[in-house]
């Protein structure tokens, strides 16, 4: 893949870009990126024509090998491209799936050649959809701890046990899962990693309701579902380097470096909702305050992740450093989500009905699956102790069993 870093070039690819987007986005889905796994319908024309046509450009997965059908882009071009988009609302709509942001990364770090081709190119095109099983309901920020078992059977795997908060599951065609191959190793050194075919008869998942009302968890079962001898990624019983590389592509995906359209500056709707002085500025000093303050955590926050992608090396760029970024962007999201209720006073309680905006509807809803973020992808502890081991290299002072 060329490194197309000079300005020039970078600059007629800026204009092909801006001109392919101009041409195949469609600009009803303008600035509903943060909102097409809920508010568009799967079944929308235009999402779909969306979906097929970022797809077969490859511009889904800009920086993955053209020789899987992505985009084949170097980090500067891909970087153009996020730029171009963001400008007109844009938004990369593979990016709410784990097939993109999990599994296909994981997938290119450790898969064989069959399985690069037999995977990637469907999840590049957005043909098929994955969920990820590791969490179990005895496993969970302990997932070492996980019980589903998976027995080989001669020319195939037999897989049995549950899952939990599988996201997806219902509407999932793969499942890459964490097993235990070997109940009589240390609890980390018995684990696989396997690929899982869910159109199954075996496997049942059971959507889970949250207080925010659309709900993409499930608990899943797998009664002797089956795989085949390739299902298995990396080595067997080395599934816990697998699972914690994904585990890293998964926290770099939710810094903030996905994107998802432009968002209506929180200042404004401020001012729209409580009104400025004479000079311009919002009436209340300490929400101008704490408002200041959020503004400026969010302005670090995005210096800090350009920061990450410029250093990051490889292909994937998922560090340790992305635990940080997690916890920032969870920060700042949160926080966005708090004031944004606060200053919509009464109107910022609304669940449904002709009272209320569908900006107001959404942002109640936003802010209760909002909580979700201090927990999934790792919860706020558990990357705190990453960043103190990992990062600052301060002493452990657990025992390990």
């Amino acid at each position: 893949m060329a490194d197309f870093g000079s300005d020039l070039e970078l600059e007629d690819f800026r204009a092909e870009a801006r001109a392919w987007l101009e041409a195949n986005f469609p600009k009803s889905l303008a600035g509903k990126g943060a909102l097409a796994s809920a508010e568009i319908s799967v079944d929308n024309p235009e999402l779909k024509a969306w979906r097929k046509t970022i797809g077969a450009k490859g511009w889904a997965t800009p920086t993955w090998p053209a020789e899987y059908g992505g985009g084949g882009l170097s980090p500067h071009q891909a970087r153009v491209l996020a730029q171009e988009m963001a400008k007109i609302g844009a938004f990369n709509p593979m990016m709410f799936g784990m097939g993109v942001t999990m599994i296909g990364p994981t997938i290119l770090d450790y898969g064989t050649e069959a399985q690069k081709a037999k995977h990637i190119p469907p999840i590049v095109r957005g043909d098929a959809q994955w969920c990820v099983g590791y969490s179990e309901p005895n496993a969970g920020s302990d997932l070492a701890s996980l019980q589903m078992r998976c027995d080989d059977a001669g020319d195939h795997w037999v897989i049995t046990g549950q899952k939990t908060w599988t996201s997806g599951a219902q509407y999932s065609d793969w499942c890459g899962a964490l097993v235990r191959t070997d109940f009589t190793a240390k609890k980390h050194d018995g684990i696989s990693f396997m690929l899982i075919d869910m159109h199954q008869p075996a496997i049942e998942p059971r959507p889970i309701a949250l207080i925010a009302g659309a709900s993409p968890f499930c608990e899943t079962f797998f009664t002797e579902a089956t795989a085949p001898k390739d299902a298995l990624l990396g080595e067997l019983n080395g599934g816990w380097s697998v699972g914690k590389r994904l585990l890293q592509h998964e926290r770099a995906s939710q810094t903030g470096a996905s994107g998802g359209g432009r968002a209506t500056p929180l200042q404004d709707i401020a001012k729209r909702y409580v009104g400025v002085d004479d000079k311009g500025h919002l009436a209340d000093p300490d929400l101008r305050t704490r408002l200041t303050r959020h503004l400026m955590d969010s302005k670090i926050h995005g210096l800090t992740l350009a920061r990450a992608v410029a250093e990051s090396k490889g292909a994937s760029g998922a560090t340790n450093a992305a635990s940080v970024l997690k916890n920032s962007a969870t920060h700042v999201a949160q926080t966005r989500s708090e004031l944004t209720l606060e200053i919509m006073g009464g109107q910022g309680l609304g669940w449904d009905g002709e009272g209320f905006t569908r900006e107001e509807i959404e942002s109640v809803r936003g802010w209760l699956g909002g909580k979700a973020m201090s927990i999934y992808g790792g919860s706020v502890e558990i990357q705190n102790n990453i960043i103190s081991k990992r990062i600052l290299g301060l002493p452990d002072n657990t025992q390990s069993t």
